[in-house]
């Protein structure tokens, strides 16, 4: 290790497949701003039939990409590479995680993190003392560094409640150079991008479809897979089964709205903002957006970004919002998204995390104290 190059290692859930999940995008743009800085990233990713058939990137031009099959694998082969690496960054959902993550903590002499790209869902499963797949309580104290898609109080929760040594908030992010504003006529009065969930759903029927049921001249599209075939829509609105993030700026392009909904847990969480929100503010479409508690903090309520309660406030937007002032959110959203959350940013954020965890621990060591000796083998069956 130098003092500017890291060694990185990341297991995520996938970087190669973007079909059904938000994480790949997040990962890329990690990968790629990490490469331009210089540092060595390594991203490993369990094979899995279904993101097998659906590759959009098999093989990411950032870093280095590597395929495993097992749990058995992935220790066979990367055994020394996790113990030398200068950070380990274990992510949600990856499969078999808990168990992945005690070998990390067992194995990795750097600094060992956990990155929640879910942090409302893994919280609330770890707290009611329901099973998480891909995390124990018991492991939040161990990780060196925990680092959350969600912000705002949830940061000293990890710490105060839940005993993270180092809890910072690390949210999505977008690419500047491929979310751009297009010189096009809008195709739909609004459309939203988003894989199906069930929480998500009654906004959807309210916001957009019950919208294109009363508003039968316009016109509505809903990107995303996983839709039950139970759903009925309205003949005015578009479906689109999987939308390849290279497509999605054209197809924010396309809008005259985007409509960002949010996962309940999201909600009651608050200041966890989806890269949906940030892809099309970048692409300058303005949003209209559910509420949720620090929505202010990312984007200004009113002149950066819009809120709809029901169909009403929808149809209202649609009929009281001139071309200038649409053009005038969208863009407004987009200055204040490229100063803050460009992936670029972000990559400079995440390794600031490590610089303090490195110099924490290794002040930790000059004291004469062990810090990354990993933990004993437990039983996480419960």
């Amino acid at each position: 290790m130098t003092s500017d190059r890291y060694n990185i290692v990341i297991l995520g859930l996938s970087v190669t497949s973007s079909w059904g999940n938000g994480h790949a995008t997040t990962y890329r743009g990690l990968m790629r701003g990490l490469a331009e800085m210089g540092h060595d990233v390594l991203f490993l990713e369990c094979n899995k039939p279904w993101y097998e058939k659906n590759r959009d990137l098999p093989r990411p031009p950032y870093g280095r990409t590597e395929l495993y099959n097992s749990l058995t694998e992935l220790q066979d082969r990367f055994d020394a590479t996790i113990r030398m690496a200068d950070a380990v960054i274990v992510g949600s959902y990856v499969p078999d995680g808990i168990a992945v993550g005690e070998w990390v903590l067992r194995t990795a002499r750097g600094v060992r993190a956990f990155y929640d790209i879910d942090t409302p869902v893994t919280l609330a499963a770890v707290s009611n003392g329901n099973r998480c797949e891909y995390l124990h309580r018991s492991q939040i104290p161990a990780y060196d560094l925990y680092l959350s898609f969600t912000g705002g109080p949830v940061i000293k929760r990890l710490e105060r409640e839940f005993g993270s040594p180092a809890a910072r908030v690390l949210y999505c992010s977008v690419d500047p150079d491929r979310y751009t504003p297009h010189a096009q006529k809008p195709v739909w009065d609004i459309g939203y991008l988003g894989t199906y969930s069930a929480d998500r759903q009654a906004s959807l029927e309210e916001l957009l479809l019950q919208t294109a049921r009363a508003r039968a001249s316009d016109r509505y599209v809903v990107a995303g897979s996983l839709y039950p075939d139970s759903i009925s829509w309205p003949h005015n609105v578009e479906r689109i089964e999987h939308l390849a993030p290279a497509d999605h700026p054209s197809f924010y392009n396309a809008q005259k709205f985007t409509l960002n909904l949010t996962r309940s847990a999201m909600i009651w969480a608050g200041y966890s903002p989806s890269v949906r929100l940030f892809e099309a503010a970048a692409c300058g479409v303005p949003i209209i957006s559910d509420y949720w508690k620090g929505l202010n903090e990312i984007l200004c309520i009113g002149s950066e970004v819009l809120l709809a309660r029901d169909r009403s406030d929808i149809s209202r937007i649609l009929r009281d919002t001139s071309e200038e002032q649409r053009q005038a959110i969208g863009m407004r959203a987009r200055q204040r998204i490229l100063r803050a959350h460009t992936f670029r940013i972000r990559a400079l954020q995440l390794t600031a995390h490590l610089t303090e965890q490195m110099n924490r621990l290794a002040r930790t060591a000059s004291r004469g104290t062990v810090t990354s000796v990993g933990v004993p083998a437990m039983n996480y069956g419960s």
